[in-house]
């Protein structure tokens, strides 16, 4: 009892300990840490620079908002968004957007290193940005939504008046013909009536950023800067922070005057929080703990009290499902990996010789592809994994099916069948109805031929609990007595 006891205290203290670097960790990272202090005792004007690589997602959402709040906290002169990225996810872009247009603290956005891009959506946060800038040998723009690119309209051109009415009627008929073109007509209207609205705020080209959604243009640093579409071309942050001091911006609807002669530079990076998002936030694993999940409650359904299956399932499972709900995700496509895993457990139930596991595998296979409704770069499940999901349930398949034919294959040992024609002997002699000894077990008897002790019989029926027997053929005595 005393045992019992101390194993008790020991796994409160523990967890107890537990919460309390939870609560510090999350203080941390609520509060942030206090600003640097000059040696006069009064805290030094900051520059806080976030470096923003790869796919815009809602890991890049979270990290690039919070560090925002965390840098009005700090009191900082300016944060400076070190950018370089093939494009993002629509709604995490917005956020970003709205994020860097409603903070009090200037941002600059800094396309960087060279050979660096800010393709897709880096171009509406470059077009909303307080300053923009470039690195020599770098690119913006190709800001067509990625969904519709291939049927995207052409630019809008002003027709000859002689033109209008055959252009009226030649565009009626394609609508008619291409249906999905209002849609994506809908969508690059959206977009350019956004990225203009950017661009004006800011007084850059507004021209070429609708150039850049209609046509997929796009322009490097000198061209971008000859065009008023960025504001200057930068070697290094210390060059951009030398380029900027003294500029003017407009900040919340109030204009400010940037002083970052002498700022102190401080890298902000993703914390555990971010790098956790961004771990299950992408697709390959999100899908990966919808599997395990799944397949980890199946278990625990299978197996009731083994616990570890249950737990890690409705974990994983409750990961991939809030990974799901920031990712655009097909929902057909999830119905039928569900659809898929269900019909691959009813063969496991209930084989029906690859049916039901066949049509699993291929729901299973057709949802993994349409799982994630976006074409963006680096957001789609890998289809390497697919396929090793796809060819091991194959392989499964086939071992249950293989399974299946073998036991069909195979003697009866139970049941009614098994017993008639059976051998055995007779306990006692007896000339109607007795005791005799089949399958290792005491049957009672009865037969039309009159038996003698030990003699070799064969059965010939079965009525209830009842044996019908005569006699074996002499020489053919075979008891499979064991």
């Amino acid at each position: 009892m005393h045992a019992g006891g101390s194993e008790v205290l020991l796994k409160k203290a523990t967890l107890f300990l537990l919460l309390i670097v939870i609560m510090i960790a999350w203080a941390r990272d609520a509060y942030g840490q206090e600003s640097p202090v000059s040696p006069e005792g009064q805290p030094e004007r900051q520059a806080i620079v976030l470096d923003v690589q790869g796919p815009i997602g809602p890991a890049t959402r979270d990290f690039l908002i919070r560090s925002l709040e965390k840098a009005e906290k700090r009191n900082a002169a300016l944060v400076i968004v070190r950018l370089d990225t093939p494009g993002g996810l629509d709604a995490s872009t917005r956020d970003i957007v709205k994020a860097i247009l409603n903070s009090p603290v200037p941002v600059a956005t800094y396309v960087a290193p060279e050979g660096a891009r800010a393709a897709s959506a880096g171009t509406f946060i470059l077009l909303a940005s307080h300053i923009a800038a470039m690195s020599p040998a770098t690119n913006v723009g190709a800001a067509t939504p990625v969904a519709i690119i291939g049927d995207t309209p052409k630019p809008d051109v002003m027709p000859k008046d002689d033109e209008k009415e055959d252009e009226k009627e030649a565009g009626d008929e394609e609508t008619a013909k291409e249906p999905g073109s209002a849609m994506a007509q809908k969508v690059v209207n959206d977009a350019v009536a956004y990225i203009r609205g950017l661009a004006d705020k800011h007084g850059r080209n507004a021209d070429w950023a609708e150039l850049a959604v209609r046509e997929a243009d796009s322009i490097t640093s000198e061209k971008a800067l000859e065009l008023g579409v960025i504001d200057l071309i930068a070697v290094n942050v210390g060059d951009l922070l030398e380029k900027v001091d003294g500029m003017v911006v407009e900040v919340n609807d109030r204009e400010e005057v940037l002083e970052t002669s002498g700022l102190v530079i401080e890298r902000l990076e993703p914390d555990w929080r971010s790098e956790l998002l961004g771990v299950i936030t992408s697709p390959t694993i999100a899908y990966l703990l919808l599997l395990i999940g799944i397949y980890g409650l199946v278990l625990e359904g299978y197996n009731p009290g083994a616990i570890v299956p249950g737990v890690v399932g409705a974990i994983c499972l409750l990961m991939a499902l809030y990974a799901f709900q920031m990712l655009p995700v097909n929902y057909a496509g999830l119905a039928l990996i569900v659809l898929g895993i269900i019909l691959m457990i009813a063969e496991v139930m209930a084989p029906s010789f690859g049916a039901l596991g066949i049509g699993g595998i291929i729901a299973m296979v057709i949802g993994s592809i349409i799982l994630i409704d976006t074409d963006v770069p680096g957001f789609s499940v890998s289809r390497a994994l697919i396929g090793s999901i796809a060819s091991a349930g194959s392989l499964g398949l086939m071992a249950i099916v293989w399974f299946a034919v073998r036991a069909r294959q195979r003697p009866v040992v139970s049941g009614r069948e098994q017993m008639i024609g059976a051998f055995g002997t007779a306990l006692a002699g007896f000339d109607f109805e007795g005791e005799v000894f089949v399958h290792s077990e005491r049957w009672h008897a009865v037969t039309e031929s009159p038996l003698r002790e030990d003699q070799a019989i064969v059965v010939t029926g079965l009525d209830g609990l009842t044996l019908k027997v005569r006699p074996a053929q002499t020489g053919t005595r075979e008891q499979e007595d064991v």
